[in-house]
């Protein structure tokens, strides 16, 4: 669509098995719930959710760089790519809009091997450990700091657009 407002929705390896896939540690969420969350989030807005999911580093790094440059942000799971995916992180560093990287399990409380991120240093943000509503929290994060609806800092941001709170040029505040 052209001149559509969007974000991408992005999951990575082995993410397609949500809900099938360890429920004890991933929950019971498929990807298609999840798409479904982060668009009711969004369509207050007027903002489409574009999701893609792959198992192969060099297929996200396609989709982002075709369908990045336009968008308004992006949430990305990146799985396991999160922990060794540097061509990933220079892509995300490359493509210039706000992104939220969500992991559903606190990675910081498992095996070692997954408590170093590597996309931290070039994404806007991090939701880790607060299963698949990290998602929906991300989306709310985006959309304060995407559509002019706050300054994005706000934790509480709301699923419906929110009336200025900043005082009006020139007026005094007690």
């Amino acid at each position: 669509m052209a001149g559509s407002r969007y974000i991408l929705l992005v999951n990575g390896p082995n993410l397609n098995r949500l809900g099938v896939r360890r429920p004890d540690v991933y929950g019971a969420e498929t990807l298609a719930d999840i798409r479904r969350r982060v668009e009711q989030v969004t369509r207050a807005y007027g903002v489409e959710v574009r999701a893609f999911q792959s198992n192969h580093e060099g297929a996200i790094i396609d989709f982002l760089q075709a369908e990045g440059p336009g968008a308004l942000g992006l949430i990305i799971n990146p799985g396991a790519l999160g922990h060794y995916g540097w061509a990933l992180r220079d892509c995300l560093e490359d493509i210039h809009i706000p992104a939220v990287e969500v992991h559903i399990s606190n990675v910081h409380k498992r095996e070692p091997f997954r408590h170093q991120l590597v996309l931290a240093g070039v994404v806007t943000g991090q939701v880790v450990g607060l299963g698949t509503y990290g998602y929906e929290a991300a989306a709310r994060y985006l959309m304060a700091l995407c559509t002019g609806a706050g300054d994005g800092t706000q934790s509480e941001a709301s699923t419906q657009p929110k009336a200025s709170t900043q005082p009006e040029a020139g007026s005094e505040t007690s």
